[in-house]
C-alpha cells in the first residue's frame, strides 16, 4: 500500500467525523429547543392560573346536590354551634333554590308562618320524613301536594282550599324560603323525633289516636307511627 492511497482515506474519515459532530450538534440544539419550548408552555400555564380570578370567599358551596351560600351549609351542618334562631335566620341571604325547595318554602309559609320557629321547623320535618319513607312519594313537592287531583283529600290543608299559594307577606315568606334551604342541605331532624303528621291543636282527628305523639309546638301536635322513618 503506497501512502498515496493513505491520504484519501484519512480525509473521508475526517469528513465522516465532521458529520457527525454536525449531526451530534444539531440533536442537541434540538433537545435544548424543545427544554426551552416546555419550560415556556408551562411558564405560560402558570401565568394563566396566576391570572385567573380566585374563587370568592362568599361563593356558594353545593350541598346535597343543592347550592347553598355558606352561612346556610354552616347552619346544616350535624353538630353546627351556630344557634339556629330567627334572629340568626334573618341575617342571611336570600335564599333560591330548585322547585322542590320552592315547594317545602310554600308549605312552611302557608302552614305554619305564624308558628315559633321549632314550629316551622317541625313542619319541615313532617314533609322531609314523608320523602323519606316509602309510603309517601319521594320528592317534597310531591308530598305537599298529594291528594290535590281527587280535590278534598289534601293532606295538607292549604293546597285544597281554594286560595292562592302565593306568599304574600315578605318576612314570613324571607323566613320560610331561608329555613326551607336549611332543611334541604341537611339540618337534622331533631325537633319532632320522625313525625310524619301534624295538626292544628283545635281538632282531634281519628288518626291521631292511632300514632305516638312526638312533640307540641304552638298550636300543633306532631306525631309517627310506631317506626321511626327519618333518615337524619
Amino acid at each position: 500500500m503506497t501512502l498515496g492511497s493513505l491520504v484519501p482515506g484519512a480525509a473521508e474519515a475526517d469528513a465522516a467525523k465532521a458529520g457527525a459532530d454536525r449531526a451530534d450538534f444539531v440533536r442537541a440544539m434540538n433537545r435544548e429547543r424543545s427544554v426551552l419550548a416546555e419550560s415556556g408552555n408551562a411558564r405560560i400555564s402558570q401565568l394563566a392560573l396566576s391570572t385567573r380570578p380566585k374563587a370568592r370567599a362568599d361563593a356558594d358551596v353545593t350541598v346535597a346536590s343543592r347550592s347553598v351560600a355558606p352561612e346556610v351549609a354552616d347552619l346544616a351542618k350535624a353538630g353546627s354551634a351556630v344557634k339556629l334562631d330567627t334572629k340568626t335566620i334573618d341575617q342571611l341571604p336570600r335564599a333560591t333554590g330548585d322547585a322542590q325547595w320552592q315547594c317545602l318554602a310554600v308549605a312552611i309559609y302557608h302552614e305554619a308562618r305564624g308558628e315559633p320557629l321549632a314550629g316551622q321547623i317541625g313542619v319541615a320535618e313532617v314533609i322531609l320524613n314523608r320523602v323519606d319513607s316509602r309510603n309517601y312519594p319521594n320528592t317534597v313537592c310531591g308530598v305537599t301536594n298529594q291528594g290535590v287531583s281527587r280535590g278534598r283529600s289534601c293532606q295538607f290543608s292549604y293546597a285544597c282550599d281554594g286560595r292562592s299559594d302565593a306568599m304574600a307577606q315578605a318576612a314570613p315568606r324571607a323566613r320560610a324560603e331561608k329555613l326551607a334551604a336549611i332543611m334541604l342541605a341537611g339540618r337534622p331532624r331533631t325537633v319532632t323525633d320522625g313525625a310524619t303528621h301534624f295538626h292544628a291543636t283545635g281538632v282531634n282527628p281519628s288518626w291521631a289516636r292511632k300514632m305516638t305523639r312526638t312533640a307540641s309546638i304552638g298550636h300543633h301536635r306532631f306525631y309517627r307511627s310506631g317506626t321511626r322513618v327519618a333518615q337524619r
